[in-house]
């Protein structure tokens, strides 16, 4: 199974790709030891409309062209529930063990994320009830599926 992230958004040069691109890389070196075939990044250019609603409706079906099919869709939003590290990577593990091709994990743009995707979601997990920055929220989805697959893989990074 593959891991994907689909973002509204690039990720400019700066701090937060540099930081980024270290869990990316270290995600796909440990990849195999978790029964992982590794990870895509998928950006989506920022809707153009003028209303919110029509921006987050643009960008909602520009991630469900994004996503690959099959998989599991988890949508990150403030709304969603709260997880443990731990729970993700069982759940991530139960998507793989479940042969599904594909964990995708999908980040909305400055407006937030189409109701409509609800839907087509596995389930929404919330990095707390904060508002974060796309640009953070990059690094710790990030950071999240490289912990879940050192707790998959039985890696000691992840010391509770």
């Amino acid at each position: 199974m593959r891991l994907a992230l689909v973002c509204v958004g690039k990720l400019k040069a700066g701090p937060e790709r540099l930081l980024f691109d270290r869990y990316l890389k270290r995600l796909n070196e440990g990849a195999r030891s978790a029964g992982l075939a590794g990870v895509d990044v998928r950006e989506i250019g920022e809707s153009r409309a003028r209303r919110p609603d029509e921006r987050r409706a643009e960008e909602g079906a520009a991630i469900l062209a994004a996503a690959p099919k099959g998989g599991a869709l988890v949508l990150l939003d403030e709304r969603g529930a709260p997880a443990t590290s731990e729970e993700w990577a069982a759940d991530i593990g139960r998507a793989r063990d479940g042969s599904r091709p594909v964990y995708a994990v999908a980040i909305g743009g400055p407006d937030g994320l189409d109701s409509s995707l609800g839907a087509a979601a596995h389930r929404i997990v919330s990095f707390g009830a904060m508002t974060w920055p796309h640009q953070l929220v990059r690094v710790m989805a990030g950071e999240q599926l490289y912990r879940a697959m050192t707790i998959l893989a039985g890696h000691p990074y992840h010391r509770r």
